[in-house]
Protein backbone atom coordinates (compact mmCIF):
# COMPACT_ATOMS: atom_id res chain seq x y z
CA UNK A 1 0.00 0.00 0.00
CA UNK A 2 1.20 3.57 -0.63
CA UNK A 3 1.99 4.62 2.95
CA UNK A 4 4.08 1.85 4.51
CA UNK A 5 4.60 3.64 7.81
CA UNK A 6 0.81 3.72 8.04
CA UNK A 7 0.54 0.11 6.86
CA UNK A 8 2.89 -1.02 9.60
CA UNK A 9 0.11 0.01 11.98
CA UNK A 10 -2.76 -0.64 9.71
CA UNK A 11 -1.52 -4.09 9.03
CA UNK A 12 0.06 -2.98 11.40
CA UNK A 13 36.94 -14.88 27.07
CA UNK A 14 37.87 -17.51 24.60
CA UNK A 15 39.16 -20.54 26.47
CA UNK A 16 41.43 -23.14 24.86
CA UNK A 17 39.99 -26.53 25.78
CA UNK A 18 42.94 -28.71 24.79
CA UNK A 19 44.91 -28.37 28.02
CA UNK A 20 41.77 -28.27 30.14
CA UNK A 21 40.34 -31.48 28.71
CA UNK A 22 43.67 -33.22 29.05
CA UNK A 23 43.47 -32.70 32.81
CA UNK A 24 39.77 -33.55 33.16
CA UNK A 25 37.96 -36.83 33.20
CA UNK A 26 36.44 -37.52 29.79
CA UNK A 27 33.87 -39.93 28.47
CA UNK A 28 34.14 -41.47 25.04
CA UNK A 29 30.90 -40.67 23.22
CA UNK A 30 28.71 -43.53 22.17
CA UNK A 31 26.61 -43.22 19.01
CA UNK A 32 22.98 -43.94 19.67
CA UNK A 33 19.98 -44.07 17.36
CA UNK A 34 17.66 -41.04 17.27
CA UNK A 35 14.84 -41.37 19.75
CA UNK A 36 11.34 -41.63 18.34
CA UNK A 37 9.09 -40.67 21.26
CA UNK A 38 5.32 -40.82 21.19
CA UNK A 39 5.21 -37.04 21.01
CA UNK A 40 7.79 -34.41 20.24
CA UNK A 41 8.74 -31.78 22.75
CA UNK A 42 6.17 -29.03 23.05
CA UNK A 43 7.54 -25.81 21.50
CA UNK A 44 6.74 -23.85 24.67
CA UNK A 45 8.42 -26.30 27.06
CA UNK A 46 11.63 -25.10 28.72
CA UNK A 47 12.19 -28.36 30.58
CA UNK A 48 11.29 -32.00 29.86
CA UNK A 49 11.30 -34.35 32.84
CA UNK A 50 12.40 -37.95 33.04
CA UNK A 51 13.83 -40.53 30.67
CA UNK A 52 17.22 -42.04 30.00
CA UNK A 53 17.28 -40.19 26.67
CA UNK A 54 15.66 -36.89 25.73
CA UNK A 55 12.68 -36.67 23.38
CA UNK A 56 12.85 -35.37 19.83
CA UNK A 57 13.99 -31.77 19.59
CA UNK A 58 11.28 -29.09 19.65
CA UNK A 59 10.57 -27.80 16.14
CA UNK A 60 9.01 -24.46 15.25
CA UNK A 61 9.81 -21.65 12.82
CA UNK A 62 9.91 -18.48 14.93
CA UNK A 63 10.72 -15.40 12.93
CA UNK A 64 10.18 -11.68 12.61
CA UNK A 65 10.12 -9.46 9.56
CA UNK A 66 12.69 -6.64 9.52
CA UNK A 67 11.38 -3.99 7.12
CA UNK A 68 13.80 -1.57 5.49
CA UNK A 69 11.23 0.29 3.36
CA UNK A 70 10.39 3.64 4.94
CA UNK A 71 12.85 2.67 7.71
CA UNK A 72 10.09 0.83 9.56
CA UNK A 73 12.49 -1.51 11.42
CA UNK A 74 16.04 -0.97 10.18
CA UNK A 75 17.96 1.21 9.89
CA UNK A 76 16.02 3.61 12.09
CA UNK A 77 16.98 6.50 9.82
CA UNK A 78 18.34 6.69 6.31
CA UNK A 79 21.40 8.75 7.16
CA UNK A 80 23.09 6.67 9.85
CA UNK A 81 26.77 5.87 9.65
CA UNK A 82 27.77 2.29 8.88
CA UNK A 83 28.81 1.77 12.50
CA UNK A 84 25.40 2.87 13.77
CA UNK A 85 23.60 0.71 11.22
CA UNK A 86 25.60 -2.30 12.35
CA UNK A 87 24.96 -1.54 16.02
CA UNK A 88 21.21 -1.43 15.35
CA UNK A 89 21.38 -4.72 13.45
CA UNK A 90 23.23 -6.38 16.33
CA UNK A 91 20.64 -5.05 18.80
CA UNK A 92 17.83 -6.58 16.71
CA UNK A 93 19.59 -9.94 16.45
CA UNK A 94 20.41 -10.01 20.15
CA UNK A 95 16.82 -9.19 21.01
CA UNK A 96 15.52 -11.90 18.69
CA UNK A 97 17.96 -14.47 20.04
CA UNK A 98 17.09 -13.61 23.65
CA UNK A 99 13.43 -14.21 22.76
CA UNK A 100 14.35 -17.65 21.36
CA UNK A 101 13.42 -16.74 17.80
CA UNK A 102 15.37 -18.74 15.21
CA UNK A 103 15.02 -16.70 12.01
CA UNK A 104 14.98 -13.16 10.65
CA UNK A 105 13.23 -12.20 7.41
CA UNK A 106 15.21 -9.18 6.23
CA UNK A 107 13.90 -6.91 3.48
CA UNK A 108 16.78 -6.63 0.98
CA UNK A 109 14.91 -5.22 -2.03
CA UNK A 110 12.27 -2.73 -0.90
CA UNK A 111 11.77 -0.90 -4.22
CA UNK A 112 13.85 -2.25 -7.14
CA UNK A 113 16.93 -1.34 -5.11
CA UNK A 114 19.35 -3.16 -2.83
CA UNK A 115 20.60 -3.13 0.73
CA UNK A 116 23.62 -5.07 -0.51
CA UNK A 117 26.33 -4.61 -3.13
CA UNK A 118 24.61 -5.24 -6.47
CA UNK A 119 25.68 -4.89 -10.08
CA UNK A 120 22.02 -4.99 -11.16
CA UNK A 121 20.17 -2.46 -8.99
CA UNK A 122 21.18 0.67 -7.06
CA UNK A 123 21.84 1.00 -3.37
CA UNK A 124 18.63 1.69 -1.48
CA UNK A 125 17.79 5.22 -0.39
CA UNK A 126 16.65 3.76 2.94
CA UNK A 127 20.30 3.11 3.81
CA UNK A 128 21.86 6.48 3.03
CA UNK A 129 19.04 8.85 2.06
CA UNK A 130 20.13 8.85 -1.58
CA UNK A 131 19.46 6.07 -4.05
CA UNK A 132 22.70 4.71 -5.48
CA UNK A 133 24.84 5.93 -2.58
CA UNK A 134 26.69 3.12 -0.69
CA UNK A 135 27.08 3.05 3.08
CA UNK A 136 29.97 5.05 4.53
CA UNK A 137 32.37 3.73 5.55
CA UNK A 138 31.65 1.00 3.05
CA UNK A 139 30.33 -2.40 4.12
CA UNK A 140 27.85 -4.91 2.72
CA UNK A 141 24.76 -4.89 5.00
CA UNK A 142 23.37 -8.22 3.79
CA UNK A 143 26.68 -10.01 4.27
CA UNK A 144 26.88 -8.47 7.75
CA UNK A 145 23.36 -9.58 8.70
CA UNK A 146 24.00 -13.13 7.46
CA UNK A 147 27.28 -13.46 9.34
CA UNK A 148 25.83 -12.15 12.59
CA UNK A 149 22.60 -14.18 12.34
CA UNK A 150 24.48 -17.43 11.69
CA UNK A 151 26.86 -16.68 14.56
CA UNK A 152 23.78 -16.75 16.81
CA UNK A 153 22.38 -19.95 15.33
CA UNK A 154 19.63 -18.08 13.47
CA UNK A 155 18.51 -18.31 9.87
CA UNK A 156 18.49 -15.28 7.57
CA UNK A 157 15.82 -15.16 4.88
CA UNK A 158 16.23 -12.48 2.20
CA UNK A 159 12.93 -10.69 1.55
CA UNK A 160 12.27 -9.23 -1.91
CA UNK A 161 9.47 -7.02 -3.11
CA UNK A 162 8.88 -8.41 -6.62
CA UNK A 163 7.41 -5.43 -8.48
CA UNK A 164 7.46 -2.16 -6.52
CA UNK A 165 9.81 0.26 -8.30
CA UNK A 166 9.52 3.33 -6.10
CA UNK A 167 7.51 4.27 -3.06
CA UNK A 168 7.02 7.85 -4.30
CA UNK A 169 6.85 9.10 -7.87
CA UNK A 170 9.24 11.87 -8.85
CA UNK A 171 12.12 11.39 -6.43
CA UNK A 172 15.69 11.44 -7.82
CA UNK A 173 16.54 8.07 -9.34
CA UNK A 174 19.93 6.40 -9.80
CA UNK A 175 21.11 5.80 -13.36
CA UNK A 176 20.90 2.00 -12.96
CA UNK A 177 17.35 1.97 -11.55
CA UNK A 178 14.91 0.05 -13.74
CA UNK A 179 12.82 3.17 -14.31
CA UNK A 180 15.79 4.50 -16.29
CA UNK A 181 17.28 1.33 -17.76
CA UNK A 182 13.89 -0.07 -18.89
CA UNK A 183 11.46 2.87 -18.59
CA UNK A 184 8.71 1.07 -20.52
CA UNK A 185 8.63 -1.61 -17.82
CA UNK A 186 7.69 0.87 -15.06
CA UNK A 187 4.28 2.52 -14.73
CA UNK A 188 3.05 5.34 -12.51
CA UNK A 189 0.15 4.19 -10.35
CA UNK A 190 -1.10 6.87 -8.02
CA UNK A 191 1.91 7.96 -5.99
CA UNK A 192 3.81 4.76 -6.79
CA UNK A 193 6.16 3.63 -9.50
CA UNK A 194 5.35 -0.01 -10.27
CA UNK A 195 6.98 -2.60 -12.50
CA UNK A 196 4.51 -4.02 -15.01
CA UNK A 197 4.38 -7.83 -14.55
CA UNK A 198 3.35 -8.09 -18.21
CA UNK A 199 6.67 -6.64 -19.35
CA UNK A 200 9.32 -9.32 -19.76
CA UNK A 201 12.04 -6.85 -18.71
CA UNK A 202 10.37 -6.41 -15.33
CA UNK A 203 9.99 -10.09 -14.46
CA UNK A 204 13.42 -10.93 -15.91
CA UNK A 205 15.07 -8.32 -13.72
CA UNK A 206 13.30 -9.53 -10.58
CA UNK A 207 14.36 -13.11 -11.31
CA UNK A 208 17.95 -12.03 -12.04
CA UNK A 209 18.10 -10.07 -8.79
CA UNK A 210 16.85 -12.99 -6.71
CA UNK A 211 19.19 -15.54 -8.29
CA UNK A 212 22.15 -13.16 -7.97
CA UNK A 213 21.60 -13.01 -4.22
CA UNK A 214 21.16 -16.78 -3.98
CA UNK A 215 24.47 -17.32 -5.80
CA UNK A 216 26.55 -14.76 -3.93
CA UNK A 217 25.19 -14.82 -0.37
CA UNK A 218 24.83 -17.58 2.19
CA UNK A 219 21.12 -16.98 2.81
CA UNK A 220 18.78 -19.65 4.16
CA UNK A 221 15.65 -18.58 2.33
CA UNK A 222 14.15 -16.31 -0.31
CA UNK A 223 10.98 -14.57 0.79
CA UNK A 224 8.50 -12.66 -1.41
CA UNK A 225 5.74 -10.51 0.04
CA UNK A 226 2.17 -9.74 -1.06
CA UNK A 227 2.88 -6.93 -3.55
CA UNK A 228 2.29 -8.46 -6.98
CA UNK A 229 0.02 -6.20 -8.98
CA UNK A 230 -0.45 -3.19 -6.70
CA UNK A 231 -3.21 -2.89 -4.13
CA UNK A 232 -6.02 -0.97 -5.83
CA UNK A 233 -6.38 2.74 -5.28
CA UNK A 234 -9.45 4.79 -6.09
CA UNK A 235 -9.56 7.42 -8.79
CA UNK A 236 -8.34 10.04 -6.32
CA UNK A 237 -5.26 7.95 -5.50
CA UNK A 238 -6.39 6.78 -2.05
CA UNK A 239 -6.15 3.27 -0.62
CA UNK A 240 -9.35 1.46 -1.53
CA UNK A 241 -9.80 -0.50 1.67
CA UNK A 242 -7.99 -3.76 1.02
CA UNK A 243 -7.12 -4.46 4.63
CA UNK A 244 -10.68 -4.73 5.86
CA UNK A 245 -12.15 -5.85 2.56
CA UNK A 246 -14.51 -2.91 2.29
CA UNK A 247 -13.36 -1.12 -0.85
CA UNK A 248 -16.30 -0.32 -3.07
CA UNK A 249 -15.02 2.90 -4.63
CA UNK A 250 -14.24 3.30 -8.31
CA UNK A 251 -10.81 1.77 -8.74
CA UNK A 252 -8.01 3.12 -10.85
CA UNK A 253 -6.97 0.30 -13.17
CA UNK A 254 -3.30 -0.57 -13.45
CA UNK A 255 -1.96 1.02 -16.67
CA UNK A 256 -0.67 -2.08 -18.45
CA UNK A 257 -2.53 -1.44 -21.71
CA UNK A 258 0.62 -1.66 -23.86
CA UNK A 259 1.75 -5.06 -22.58
CA UNK A 260 -1.83 -6.36 -22.68
CA UNK A 261 -2.30 -5.30 -26.29
CA UNK A 262 1.02 -6.87 -27.23
CA UNK A 263 -0.20 -10.14 -25.71
CA UNK A 264 -3.54 -9.96 -27.56
CA UNK A 265 -1.88 -9.06 -30.85
CA UNK A 266 0.45 -12.05 -30.52
CA UNK A 267 -2.55 -14.39 -30.46
CA UNK A 268 -3.06 -14.65 -26.69
CA UNK A 269 -6.41 -16.18 -25.72
CA UNK A 270 -6.67 -15.46 -21.99
CA UNK A 271 -8.90 -12.74 -20.61
CA UNK A 272 -7.09 -9.83 -19.02
CA UNK A 273 -7.41 -11.01 -15.41
CA UNK A 274 -6.23 -14.53 -16.27
CA UNK A 275 -3.34 -13.06 -18.28
CA UNK A 276 -2.29 -10.98 -15.29
CA UNK A 277 -2.36 -14.04 -13.03
CA UNK A 278 -0.33 -15.96 -15.60
CA UNK A 279 2.33 -13.23 -15.53
CA UNK A 280 2.71 -13.62 -11.77
CA UNK A 281 2.51 -17.42 -11.92
CA UNK A 282 5.40 -17.56 -14.37
CA UNK A 283 7.62 -15.53 -12.05
CA UNK A 284 6.76 -17.63 -8.98
CA UNK A 285 7.50 -20.87 -10.81
CA UNK A 286 10.73 -19.49 -12.30
CA UNK A 287 11.94 -18.33 -8.89
CA UNK A 288 11.21 -21.67 -7.26
CA UNK A 289 12.97 -23.60 -10.02
CA UNK A 290 15.89 -21.20 -10.30
CA UNK A 291 16.56 -20.98 -6.59
CA UNK A 292 16.80 -24.74 -6.18
CA UNK A 293 18.88 -25.11 -9.30
CA UNK A 294 21.43 -22.80 -7.69
CA UNK A 295 21.28 -24.10 -4.10
CA UNK A 296 19.02 -26.96 -3.16
CA UNK A 297 18.88 -26.02 0.50
CA UNK A 298 17.64 -22.43 0.08
CA UNK A 299 13.91 -22.43 0.79
CA UNK A 300 11.42 -20.26 -1.09
CA UNK A 301 8.47 -18.71 0.70
CA UNK A 302 5.70 -16.23 -0.01
CA UNK A 303 3.69 -14.13 2.45
CA UNK A 304 0.43 -13.31 0.63
CA UNK A 305 -2.65 -11.46 1.81
CA UNK A 306 -4.39 -13.74 4.26
CA UNK A 307 -7.84 -14.24 2.71
CA UNK A 308 -8.17 -16.87 -0.01
CA UNK A 309 -9.92 -16.74 -3.36
CA UNK A 310 -13.66 -16.08 -3.12
CA UNK A 311 -14.89 -19.34 -4.66
CA UNK A 312 -13.13 -21.45 -2.01
CA UNK A 313 -13.61 -19.46 1.18
CA UNK A 314 -15.21 -21.03 4.26
CA UNK A 315 -18.73 -19.88 5.12
CA UNK A 316 -18.75 -16.48 6.80
CA UNK A 317 -15.33 -15.37 5.55
CA UNK A 318 -15.44 -12.16 3.51
CA UNK A 319 -12.95 -9.53 2.38
CA UNK A 320 -10.50 -8.39 -0.23
CA UNK A 321 -9.67 -10.81 -3.06
CA UNK A 322 -5.99 -10.97 -3.89
CA UNK A 323 -6.94 -13.46 -6.63
CA UNK A 324 -9.00 -10.80 -8.42
CA UNK A 325 -7.13 -7.62 -7.43
CA UNK A 326 -3.45 -8.53 -6.94
CA UNK A 327 -3.71 -11.39 -9.45
CA UNK A 328 -2.03 -13.76 -7.02
CA UNK A 329 -3.25 -17.35 -7.41
CA UNK A 330 -1.67 -18.56 -4.17
CA UNK A 331 -3.77 -21.71 -4.06
CA UNK A 332 -2.30 -22.74 -7.42
CA UNK A 333 1.24 -22.20 -6.15
CA UNK A 334 0.59 -24.52 -3.24
CA UNK A 335 -1.11 -27.06 -5.48
CA UNK A 336 1.86 -27.14 -7.85
CA UNK A 337 4.47 -27.24 -5.08
CA UNK A 338 6.08 -23.94 -6.13
CA UNK A 339 6.60 -22.92 -2.49
CA UNK A 340 8.61 -24.40 0.35
CA UNK A 341 6.68 -22.35 2.87
CA UNK A 342 3.60 -20.18 2.92
CA UNK A 343 3.22 -17.31 5.37
CA UNK A 344 -0.31 -15.98 4.88
CA UNK A 345 -0.70 -12.62 6.56
CA UNK A 346 -3.43 -13.44 9.06
CA UNK A 347 -3.71 -9.93 10.41
CA UNK A 348 -7.06 -10.17 12.18
CA UNK A 349 -8.04 -11.29 15.68
CA UNK A 350 -9.48 -14.67 16.49
CA UNK A 351 -12.82 -13.10 17.46
CA UNK A 352 -13.25 -11.13 14.20
CA UNK A 353 -15.59 -13.59 12.52
CA UNK A 354 -15.45 -12.28 8.91
CA UNK A 355 -11.66 -12.77 8.92
CA UNK A 356 -11.20 -15.07 11.94
CA UNK A 357 -7.59 -16.08 12.47
CA UNK A 358 -8.26 -19.73 13.22
CA UNK A 359 -10.71 -20.21 10.33
CA UNK A 360 -8.29 -18.64 7.84
CA UNK A 361 -5.42 -20.74 9.15
CA UNK A 362 -7.47 -23.89 8.65
CA UNK A 363 -8.35 -22.73 5.15
CA UNK A 364 -4.70 -22.45 4.12
CA UNK A 365 -3.82 -25.77 5.72
CA UNK A 366 -6.57 -27.41 3.68
CA UNK A 367 -5.09 -25.98 0.46
CA UNK A 368 -1.67 -27.40 1.32
CA UNK A 369 -1.93 -30.82 -0.35
CA UNK A 370 1.83 -30.97 -1.04
CA UNK A 371 2.48 -30.72 2.72
CA UNK A 372 4.73 -27.69 2.51
CA UNK A 373 5.36 -25.53 5.56
CA UNK A 374 2.58 -23.15 6.62
CA UNK A 375 3.89 -20.47 8.98
CA UNK A 376 1.26 -17.72 9.36
CA UNK A 377 2.15 -14.07 9.72
CA UNK A 378 1.01 -12.38 12.94
CA UNK A 379 0.20 -8.67 13.18
CA UNK A 380 2.21 -8.06 16.33
CA UNK A 381 2.69 -4.38 15.38
CA UNK A 382 -1.02 -3.80 15.85
CA UNK A 383 -0.26 -3.75 19.57
CA UNK A 384 -0.35 -0.07 20.52
CA UNK A 385 -1.82 1.00 17.16
CA UNK A 386 -3.98 4.13 17.21
CA UNK A 387 -7.05 2.18 15.99
CA UNK A 388 -8.19 -1.44 16.24
CA UNK A 389 -5.23 -2.26 18.43
CA UNK A 390 -4.35 -5.70 19.80
CA UNK A 391 -3.51 -6.60 23.34
CA UNK A 392 -0.42 -8.82 23.76
CA UNK A 393 -2.65 -11.73 24.77
CA UNK A 394 -4.08 -11.81 21.23
CA UNK A 395 -0.66 -12.72 19.84
CA UNK A 396 -0.09 -15.29 22.57
CA UNK A 397 -3.49 -16.81 21.81
CA UNK A 398 -2.81 -16.91 18.07
CA UNK A 399 0.45 -18.74 18.69
CA UNK A 400 -1.40 -21.20 20.92
CA UNK A 401 -4.06 -21.74 18.24
CA UNK A 402 -1.37 -22.35 15.63
CA UNK A 403 0.29 -24.94 17.85
CA UNK A 404 -2.93 -26.93 18.03
CA UNK A 405 -2.62 -27.53 14.26
CA UNK A 406 0.17 -30.08 13.73
CA UNK A 407 0.48 -29.09 10.07
CA UNK A 408 1.30 -25.48 11.02
CA UNK A 409 4.87 -25.50 12.27
CA UNK A 410 5.65 -21.89 13.06
CA UNK A 411 4.80 -18.22 12.60
CA UNK A 412 6.32 -14.83 11.71
CA UNK A 413 5.85 -11.53 13.56
CA UNK A 414 5.20 -8.28 11.71
CA UNK A 415 7.35 -6.66 12.65
CA UNK A 416 10.47 -6.59 14.76
CA UNK A 417 9.73 -3.01 15.90
CA UNK A 418 6.96 -4.15 18.26
CA UNK A 419 9.31 -6.66 19.88
CA UNK A 420 12.15 -4.18 20.16
CA UNK A 421 9.85 -1.65 21.82
CA UNK A 422 8.19 -4.28 24.02
CA UNK A 423 4.84 -2.69 23.26
CA UNK A 424 2.51 -3.18 26.19
CA UNK A 425 4.92 -5.81 27.48
CA UNK A 426 4.52 -8.17 24.49
CA UNK A 427 8.17 -9.18 24.46
CA UNK A 428 8.06 -10.09 28.15
CA UNK A 429 4.79 -11.97 27.70
CA UNK A 430 6.09 -14.00 24.77
CA UNK A 431 9.34 -14.82 26.53
CA UNK A 432 7.46 -16.38 29.43
CA UNK A 433 4.31 -17.79 27.84
CA UNK A 434 5.37 -18.72 24.31
CA UNK A 435 9.16 -19.04 24.03
CA UNK A 436 10.70 -20.22 27.32
CA UNK A 437 13.02 -22.56 25.39
CA UNK A 438 14.71 -22.81 22.02
CA UNK A 439 13.51 -24.73 18.96
CA UNK A 440 14.88 -26.01 15.67
CA UNK A 441 13.35 -24.96 12.37
CA UNK A 442 11.17 -27.78 10.94
CA UNK A 443 12.90 -29.95 8.34
CA UNK A 444 12.16 -29.55 4.62
CA UNK A 445 12.48 -33.20 3.63
CA UNK A 446 11.17 -32.73 0.04
CA UNK A 447 14.36 -30.74 -0.69
CA UNK A 448 16.62 -33.46 0.69
CA UNK A 449 16.55 -35.97 3.52
CA UNK A 450 20.14 -37.19 3.81
CA UNK A 451 21.16 -36.77 7.43
CA UNK A 452 24.39 -34.93 8.26
CA UNK A 453 27.47 -36.61 9.65
CA UNK A 454 27.65 -37.44 13.34
CA UNK A 455 29.60 -34.82 15.28
CA UNK A 456 32.67 -35.63 17.35
CA UNK A 457 32.30 -34.44 20.94
CA UNK A 458 34.47 -34.60 24.03
CA UNK A 459 33.33 -33.56 27.48
CA UNK A 460 35.04 -32.59 30.67
CA UNK A 461 33.97 -30.99 33.96
CA UNK A 462 35.91 -28.39 35.86
CA UNK A 463 35.15 -25.33 37.96
CA UNK A 464 31.38 -25.86 38.02
CA UNK A 465 31.12 -26.10 34.24
CA UNK A 466 30.75 -29.03 31.84
CA UNK A 467 32.87 -28.18 28.80
CA UNK A 468 32.12 -29.63 25.38
CA UNK A 469 34.66 -29.71 22.57
CA UNK A 470 32.80 -29.91 19.27
CA UNK A 471 33.94 -31.07 15.84
CA UNK A 472 31.39 -30.79 13.05
CA UNK A 473 30.51 -33.62 10.74
CA UNK A 474 29.66 -33.10 7.09
CA UNK A 475 26.96 -30.53 6.15
CA UNK A 476 26.56 -29.40 9.72
CA UNK A 477 24.82 -26.07 10.36
CA UNK A 478 23.89 -26.44 14.03
CA UNK A 479 24.38 -28.62 17.05
CA UNK A 480 21.31 -29.73 19.01
CA UNK A 481 22.38 -30.26 22.62
CA UNK A 482 20.33 -31.79 25.39
CA UNK A 483 21.66 -31.66 28.97
CA UNK A 484 20.02 -33.41 31.90
CA UNK A 485 20.15 -31.87 35.37
CA UNK A 486 18.64 -34.20 37.94
CA UNK A 487 15.70 -35.53 35.92
CA UNK A 488 15.25 -32.32 33.87
CA UNK A 489 16.28 -32.32 30.21
CA UNK A 490 17.11 -28.86 28.83
CA UNK A 491 17.61 -28.04 25.15
CA UNK A 492 20.13 -25.72 23.47
CA UNK A 493 20.88 -24.83 19.84
CA UNK A 494 24.53 -24.06 19.07
CA UNK A 495 26.00 -22.75 15.79
CA UNK A 496 28.21 -25.29 14.01
CA UNK A 497 30.99 -22.69 13.83
CA UNK A 498 31.50 -23.08 17.57
CA UNK A 499 34.29 -25.44 18.60
CA UNK A 500 33.36 -25.42 22.27
CA UNK A 501 30.31 -24.96 24.47
CA UNK A 502 29.87 -24.55 28.22
CA UNK A 503 27.08 -26.05 30.33
CA UNK A 504 27.21 -24.36 33.74
CA UNK A 505 26.19 -26.36 36.82
CA UNK A 506 22.68 -25.72 38.05
CA UNK A 507 22.56 -23.99 41.45
CA UNK A 508 19.93 -26.45 42.65
CA UNK A 509 20.63 -29.66 40.73
CA UNK A 510 24.38 -29.50 40.25
CA UNK A 511 26.30 -30.62 37.17
CA UNK A 512 24.71 -32.11 34.09
CA UNK A 513 24.53 -35.88 34.55
CA UNK A 514 23.86 -36.64 30.86
CA UNK A 515 24.55 -34.80 27.61
CA UNK A 516 23.27 -35.80 24.16
CA UNK A 517 24.48 -34.03 21.01
CA UNK A 518 23.38 -34.25 17.37
CA UNK A 519 24.13 -32.30 14.20
CA UNK A 520 21.52 -30.48 12.13
CA UNK A 521 21.99 -29.53 8.46
CA UNK A 522 20.71 -26.55 6.45
CA UNK A 523 17.42 -28.33 5.71
CA UNK A 524 16.79 -29.27 9.33
CA UNK A 525 17.78 -32.95 8.98
CA UNK A 526 19.23 -34.32 12.21
CA UNK A 527 22.08 -36.79 12.59
CA UNK A 528 22.22 -39.75 14.89
CA UNK A 529 22.73 -38.69 18.48
CA UNK A 530 25.84 -39.00 20.60
CA UNK A 531 25.44 -39.67 24.28
CA UNK A 532 28.44 -37.87 25.65
CA UNK A 533 27.83 -38.35 29.39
Amino acid sequence: MPNLKKRAFALAGALSLGALLASCSTNKPKPVAPVAPAATTRPNAAVVRGGAMPPAAPREFRAAWVSTVANIDWPSRSNLTADKQQAEAIAILERARALNLNAIVLQVRPAADAIYASNIEPWSEYLTGQQGQPPRPFYDPLAFWIKEAHARGMELHAWFNPYRARQTVGKPTAANHISRTYPAAVKNYGKLEWMDPGEEAASSQTLAVVLDVVRRYDIDGVHVDDYFYPYPIDAAGADNGALDGKGGKQELDFPDWASWQRYVNSGGKLDRASWRRQNVNKLIEAMYTGIHREKSWVRFGVSPFGVGRPDRRPPGIVGFSQYDKLYADVELWLENGWLDYLTPQLYWPIAQKPQAYDVLLDYWLAQNRKARHVWPGLFTSRIGAPTREYQPQEIVDQIDVTRTRPAAGGHVHFSMAALMENRKGVYDRLRVASYPGQALVPASSWLGSTVPGVPVVQAGHQANVTKLQLTAGSNNALYAIWARYGDEWRFTVVPAARVDWALPDDARLGAANAVVVSAVDRLGNESARLKVL
